[in-house]
């Protein structure tokens, strides 16, 4: 009597997806939940993960979460064990009584119940990205994260994505009448600098080994953007505004001024305005004037300022 059991068995699992095709991923190190989709981004075999959150690098078998390794382990082993029975089946036999005792021989393999599948069922995150060097489609907690797979930071794609954001809000303020169609627009400005303000942030703290003192550096505030300007050149010995024309520099500066108007004096003009910007236009006590063009043109300088920045600091 003898089983023909391979001595290795091989046993391929196919994990779960959710309703997206993405399956879930946790990092070894500092143990935070994102996922990615299979057969986008990087081809080829034996490549490395990376922590969209820390950075840290390691096998892609690494980040595998605990229900994942539950899931395999059970059906790798009901796998076996249908081999196992299937091959007992084989040894059935079935000997009729014979001669003047009448003594039979049998072995019948009776049916077992099948090993149970730990199903599981992956966790909703916040933000689904798309790479835009490596094309990996995957999804992170809040906004900013290095490519699982390239590992470069997407704090320009989630700019960008901001930017197109109010384009569409100033799409929208078009449709409405004047008194909604200004809160808009008046709205959408706030939003680019605080998306300003959330990306720069990021990159600083991404590059801050870079930096004279990496500790200051991650505290640089962009929505005073002349300070963030002389922290730059004095931590990274780079200056902001060489990223755009003295007109679209001053322009961007004035902007954001517009912005601490609306933050702070619900868009009324004050002295400190006038001082800072020298605009002519501007009315001391009466409220700043947003023009949709304007913030249109402000998001399209803040990309160029972005990709700039982006690329002198993390490369």
């Amino acid at each position: 009597m003898s089983f023909n059991l391979p001595d290795k068995i091989v046993v391929k699992v196919t994990l779960p997806s959710d309703d997206k095709g993405l399956i879930g991923r946790v990092c070894p190190k500092c143990k935070k939940n994102f996922k990615v989709k299979p057969e986008t981004g990087l081809k080829g075999h034996n490549l490395p993960c990376h922590c969209p959150y820390c950075g840290h690098v390691s096998d892609h078998g690494d980040f595998r979460t605990k229900e994942q390794a539950e899931y395999i382990r059970s059906v790798g082993l009901r796998h076996v064990r249908e081999m196992f029975h299937n091959e007992l089946k084989k040894l059935e036999f079935d000997h009729p009584p014979s001669g003047p005792f009448g003594i039979g021989f049998s072995l019948e393999v009776k049916p077992h119940s099948p090993t149970p599948i730990r199903y599981y069922y992956e966790k909703n995150l916040e933000t689904d990205v798309v790479c835009d060097r490596c094309t990996l489609v995957y999804a992170i907690y809040g906004e900013f994260a290095f490519c699982p797979d390239c590992g470069s930071h997407n704090s320009i794609t989630i700019l960008k994505k901001n930017v197109e954001f109010v384009e569409k809000m100033l799409a929208l303020a078009e449709q409405q009448e004047r008194a909604l169609a200004e809160q808009l627009v008046g709205d959408a400005l706030e939003n680019l600098v605080s998306a300003f303000d959330g990306f720069g942030r990021e990159v600083c703290k991404v590059a801050s080994p870079k930096a004279a003192k990496p500790t200051e550096a991650c505290d640089i505030r962009f929505q005073n953007l002349i300070g963030a300007q002389n922290r730059i050149q004095k931590l990274f010995s780079l200056d902001l505004s060489s990223f755009a024309s003295p007109d679209d520099w001053n322009f961007v500066c004035q902007s954001f001024q517009k912005r601490h108007l609306l933050a702070h004096r619900l868009g009324v003009v004050d002295a400190d305005y006038i001082q800072a910007t020298k605009d002519n236009s501007a009315v001391v006590g009466r409220k700043i004037l947003i023009a949709p063009s304007d913030v249109k043109r402000l998001g399209n300088l803040l990309a160029q300022i972005g990709v700039q920045l982006t690329k002198h600091l993390l490369g």
